[in-house]
């Protein structure tokens, strides 16, 4: 969430965005999305609200937010790294990768750089298996990552 805006007006927009999706059968997921492609995450006041809207508890909205590695609680990056995390990618390098990707940006997991330029975040299957190891960056897809292409997303993703 943009630190511009108050709590009144995500209050407004994540009600727009229950009201959008409340007639769905299951709407719990499709509003989750939503409300991070709003926001770019999914603000914890937004929980209540949609519990509250959904006649849900905080608890079991939250559960699901939590449970989905694809829903973040803080504002990402400019740019998203995602480094697959699955067998298949780690049989070819990927925790090499991964571990280079952690010392070059100098965070971990579901961390942001103090430039704010990328958010670093693991994924488990990318579906790029017979190119592994898989990274995403932004939309992105990127086969046979090793450590001089990861630097080279790096760069691009810092110009």
């Amino acid at each position: 969430m943009s630190l511009s805006v108050t709590t009144e007006e995500m209050s407004v927009r994540v009600g727009a965005i229950v009201d959008a999706c409340a007639e769905l059968e299951g709407p719990l997921l499709p509003i989750l999305h939503d409300v991070q492609k709003e926001f770019g995450f999914v603000p914890q006041p937004a929980l209540q609200i949609i519990a509250g809207r959904l006649n849900l508890s905080r608890a079991e909205v939250h559960g699901v937010a939590s449970f989905y590695h694809d829903f973040r609680e803080k504002h990402p990056g400019r740019h998203v790294l995602k480094i697959c995390r699955a067998e298949a990618c780690q049989s070819m390098g990927a925790d090499r990768v991964a571990d280079h990707a952690r010392r070059t940006l100098n965070v971990d997991w579901h961390e942001t750089t103090n430039d704010d330029a990328i958010t670093l975040e693991p994924v488990y299957c990318l579906g790029l298996c017979a190119c592994a190891p898989a990274a995403l960056m932004d939309d992105k897809l990127v086969g046979r990552v090793d450590e001089d292409r990861l630097d080279t997303l790096i760069a691009e993703a810092r110009s």
